[in-house]
């Protein structure tokens, strides 16, 4: 089988159980962004040391978390009344109390914050903090996608949980390394 279907060269997209829909849809949209997440995931796991016990850690629970977000993928691109949707992985209420338990665990090491930080530090900080933003977006995604087709409540309250985790594993990730957080400096 040939990585190219041609299929799409319309501007059309198929979705898994069947059917087709264009490739600026708002379930494309938010399923698109999931996976730039899931791909800058990447490049932050590519980023941790494997000598330094933190991002060893954080680049463990990384790439647990690709796997979170390739479910939350594939469950955007199965329309819920295809016969596909009773095969497709969820995220659920036991993802996003998993993602607190790793807040809780990556940020407890974290000095508590007493000014807003600016993204930067080391280069693994600064890539998790543009996953953080990527987040952001494709939790926003998800909320308006979810006014018209219900993905049920656990997807985002995941990613709502998934970038404060990136926030906390950027501070940690610069706090490791001996590197302060950059505060923003406010305009006089």
């Amino acid at each position: 089988m040939k990585l190219y279907t041609k299929t799409g060269d319309d501007g059309s997209t198929g979705l898994y159980g069947g059917g087709r829909v264009m490739k600026h849809h708002p379930r494309i949209e938010a399923f698109g962004t999931v996976d730039e997440l899931n791909s800058w995931l990447g490049v932050c796991v590519c980023g941790c040391a494997a000598d330094q016990p933190v991002e060893a850690r954080i680049r463990e629970i990384l790439i647990g978390l690709q796997s979170r977000l390739f479910d939350l993928g594939a469950d955007l691109a199965t329309p819920s009344g295809s016969a596909s949707a009773a095969r497709v992985a969820r995220i659920a209420a036991k993802h996003v109390a998993e993602a607190e338990g790793f807040i809780d665990e990556i940020d407890g090491a974290n000095e508590p914050i007493r000014v807003f930080v600016l993204a930067g530090g080391t280069p693994l900080a600064a890539n998790l903090h543009v996953a953080r933003t990527i987040c952001r977006r494709a939790e926003r995604l998800l909320v308006s996608f979810n006014e018209n087709e219900p993905i049920g409540s656990s997807a985002i309250e995941f990613l709502n949980r998934l970038s404060d985790l990136l926030f906390a594993m950027a501070r940690r990730a610069n706090r490791a390394r001996g590197v302060a957080d950059v505060p923003w400096q406010k305009d006089a």
